[in-house]
């Protein structure tokens, strides 16, 4: 018994140590890191959190010291005595870099349980862990509604649809700034290709969102927090490789704020590869510099300036299916591919600089009242390689099939054959026949943006100033004559392409043809915004009212001097109407609804008639009706969210012209509706699983027959669409995935992801649906296709300082599968044209924190 009782005395109960992680404002922290170290034998054990932000350890009684950290937050340590069970209670960190939250206030962060939008948010982290090879877009494709793809497969040419709209339709947002391109909508992601290295934080807010910018976001708003400058003084480096050449390397610097209130934090990389198509040969460069003044308790500057200088070659057109079958590259084959003194040379090829350049003043006015202002200037400068000339097809393939012209130079092997086009042009008499030109594209955009802010009880009152002005610059120069002496611009009649040239005019690498004129684009907007916020319900009335004016300059088709050269400005005023709620039912179930109305400026291709200063006289604005309804569930170890959505899309633009008569048609019409379902699981202490599922019903609705008649009432013509019923094409309307993340170790995650796509229908043109046999007959729907990833995380130590390995393989299985799809005339898998996606990629890097 004595010795029983002197066991017993000696043995240890494990004892139990909880607590919660949360943000300043209250938000949970889930999967955010607990370290908890025994003072006295060294020991370390270490969990996550769970949704909720709370975790429980068990361990052995004495000291301890408690370390958390949770990336984009400033590491806590404490020590405790632990005897017995403890709760620490709720333990707050604060973000590491400075002007972190007015950013986001800025930008219309929505936050969970308050802001009746439905989102989706991506971390720092994931996109470290997860992003691999794949471009920018892409880490986004777990995402409900969400369809990215590489495209062409080009370092920065991907692609993005959200609930079927592509990209002229999604407002993107960085650090509450639009990036959308002013003259047609669209984002060219190869000019942000660097940005996943500095991104904080990216939200999706599918739908209207909660931008109180007037913006283009009928399926959805993309808003990309960069980070700003570190509150510690910190750095960190990180090199990868990966498949197909991959390299990258990159630099992190801070200061931390130094006791003069100054604070700078610097990052650069570099990125080169040559990609898992063939002949896709890159080298990227990317930038980043925050510099910040805590001028006094109620003012802050910070100067931030980031691109990402880059040059890549590219991919097009897209093949028949046949065509890959037979080609010595299969799936990696390449048409742009070719060769030039034996070294490789692309008939496609992108370059361009989009630095983004802004100076932002927070200022405390008192404690209910801030304003903010964001003066930005974005200086671009850049282009695409084309083929020109009056024997162009020598480079060329034909639009529809992607085959070979008769008269396409190609090697034994398939390729493009430069060096006998350099050939036949050193025989011409008069000339190069076909050349190298450049498409240039730049522009300087100029704008503000001051929000101000007013607490009032409940209520949170928002107003602001949205002011833009941007300058096109749109031309074609001469690259490389190919093996001739000179080029001459003119017409197949023997005219010169620019009226102020003489046809006779020799021209040179670098001078200017084909085309050349300015676009200029005012924007001037106000908004407002009135906010009710209670822990039980929240609420936000929204409006908007904006005036774009295009003016337009031509440089070739008019003479200089003229007053037919420089167009009038043409105004046009559009205005929106949103709003939505929130009740938390409990501290488990919410339920929101929020609706809104928009008018939008027609794009600036649609002011003016053809490729002319004349200007479109009675061009409509597209017209958007969207409501949403969403239920929400929160635990401790289960989130879900499920979403209904109906969007009307309204007389989208369609111009048409018989004879001198131009006709602007309304009434072809787009309904966008489906459910989304969203998750998140901590079904074991260390697994997380995460899941969605989207299913959508995209179609146009109505048919377009229209009678056109002259100034004089006479009937001229008739012109049909017949779009009634079709599916919308270019986006899977089934979406489906899951991700799983299991702590194998305390210092090793693995994660497996799962997407899977179906209901893609080929893209189309639908104003080009004019045979009325056709009527009905849907796009070519691609097989659906799933796909695996695999990622791996190892933490470890160098000396004292905190080191990661980081291991991708996108494509796992080597799935072939259609990423991308063109119809053609004959609605089936023999007549489109397609991108294959990638197969199997892999990247490992190592980054050392000091």
């Amino acid at each position: 018994m004595a010795a029983i009782l002197g066991l017993t005395g000696m043995q240890t109960f494990a004892v139990t140590l909880k607590g919660r992680i949360m943000d300043h404002d209250g938000e949970a922290l889930p999967a955010a890191l607990v370290e908890v170290v025994n003072e006295e034998t060294g020991r370390t054990l270490g969990t996550t959190t769970n949704l909720d932000g709370t975790f429980e350890i068990k361990l052995d009684p004495g000291p301890y010291t408690i370390n958390v950290s949770y990336m984009g937050y400033e590491d806590k340590s404490l020590s405790v005595e632990v005897r017995q069970d403890k709760d620490l209670g709720t333990i707050r960190l604060e973000v590491s870099t400075i002007g972190l939250q007015e950013v986001m206030v800025v930008s219309s962060y929505a936050r969970d349980r308050q802001t009746p939008v439905a989102i989706s948010n991506i971390s720092a982290e994931i996109i470290t862990e997860r992003l691999g090879t794949q471009e920018f877009p892409e880490i986004l494709k777990l995402t409900p509604s969400v369809y990215a793809t590489k495209d062409g497969g080009g370092y920065g040419d991907s692609r993005i649809n959200l609930r079927g709209f592509d990209s002229n339709n999604i407002g993107v947002l960085i650090n509450g700034v639009p990036v959308n391109d002013m003259e047609n909508g669209r984002v060219y992601w190869s000019n942000w290709a660097g940005l996943s290295e500095v991104t904080s934080n990216m939200q999706v807010q599918r739908g209207l969102g909660a931008s109180r910018l007037a913006i283009s976001s009928v399926g959805g708003t993309i808003n990309i927090i960069t980070r700003s400058t570190d509150a510690q003084r910190r750095g960190s480096v990180t090199t990868a490789v990966g498949s197909d050449g991959y390299q990258k390397n990159s630099v992190t610097l801070s200061t931390g704020l130094m006791d003069n209130g100054w604070a700078a934090t610097f990052s650069g990389s570099r990125n080169v590869g040559t990609r898992y198509v063939e002949g896709l040969d890159y080298e990227g460069w990317s930038y980043f510099l925050n510099v910040s003044k805590q001028v006094s308790d109620y003012h802050t500057l910070s100067f931030t300036a980031f691109g990402a200088p880059q040059h890549h070659n590219q991919r097009w057109p897209r093949q028949l299916i046949q065509t890959y079958r037979d080609h010595r590259d299969g799936r990696r084959y390449n048409p742009s591919m070719g060769y030039m003194n034996g070294q490789l040379y692309s008939a496609s090829y992108n370059f361009y600089h989009k630095p983004q350049i802004s100076l932002n003043h927070y200022w405390s006015i008192n404690p209910e009242t801030t304003l903010s202002t964001a003066i930005y200037v974005s200086i671009s400068d850049g282009g695409g390689r084309r083929t020109f000339g009056d024997n162009s097809n020598w480079l060329r393939y034909q639009t529809g099939t992607g085959l070979p012209y008769e008269e396409t130079k190609l090697t034994p092997d398939g390729y493009l054959d430069f060096d006998a086009v350099i050939q036949e042009n050193g025989l011409s008499e008069t000339g190069s026949k076909a050349i190298i030109a450049n498409a240039v594209n730049s522009h300087d955009w100029y704008g503000m943006l001051s929000t101000l802010t007013r607490e009032v009880g409940v209520f949170e009152l928002t107003g602001g100033l949205d002011l833009r002005y941007y300058k096109g610059y749109h031309m074609q120069r001469i690259d490389n004559l190919l093996g001739g002496e000179y080029f001459l611009d003119v017409t197949a009649g023997g005219n010169s392409r620019n009226i102020n040239r003489d046809p006779s005019t020799l021209l040179y690498e670098g001078d200017i043809i084909n085309y050349h004129n300015l676009g200029e684009v005012r924007w001037g907007g106000v908004f407002t915004q009135a906010e009710y916020i209670t822990d039980e319900y929240s609420a936000f009335l929204s409006a908007t009212l904006s005036n774009t004016a295009y003016r337009r300059t031509d440089y070739f088709d008019y003479l200089d001097g003229s007053p037919e050269q420089v167009t009038d400005w043409v105004d046009f005023t559009a205005w929106s109407l949103k709003g939505g709620a929130n009740y938390n039912i409990t501290d488990n179930h919410n339920v929101f609804v929020n609706g809104g109305y928009f008018t939008r400026a027609p794009f600036f291709r649609w002011a003016f008639i053809g490729f002319s200063n004349d200007i479109n006289v009675g061009v409509r604005h597209e017209r958007v009706l969207s409501a949403e309804a969403g239920y929400g569930y929160r635990s401790r170890f289960f989130s879900a969210n499920a979403t209904l959505y109906r969007t009307n899309w309204l007389d989208r633009a369609l111009v048409r012209s018989i004879g001198p008569v131009t006709a602007n048609l309304t009434g072809l019409n787009a309904l966008h509706q489906g459910l989304e379902i969203d998750f998140i699981s901590n079904p074991l202490p260390r697994l997380q699983v995460k899941g969605m599922f989207s299913i959508g019903d995209w179609q146009w609705t109505d048919n377009v027959i229209a009678d056109i008649y002259d100034e004089e009432q006479e009937l001229i013509g008739t012109h049909e669409v017949y779009a009634g019923d079709l599916m919308v094409g270019n986006s899977a309307q089934t979406t489906a995935g899951f991700s799983i993340d299991y702590d194998l170790f305390p210092n090793l995650k693995l994660g497996l992801d799962f997407t899977h796509f179906d209901r893609l229908f080929a893209d189309f043109d639908v104003q080009f649906r004019t045979v009325e046999e056709e009527a009905g007959i849907q796009a070519w729907q691609m097989p659906a296709y799933q796909v695996f990833d695999l990622s791996a995380r190892y933490n470890f130590k160098i000396a004292d300082l905190n080191a990661s390995l980081f291991g991708k393989v996108d494509n796992l299985f080597d799935t072939e599968y259609i990423a991308d799809a063109t119809d053609g005339d004959s609605f089936d898998f023999d007549t489109a044209t397609v991108y294959y996606g990638f197969g199997r990629t892999w990247s490992l890097s190592f980054r050392l924190r000091f």
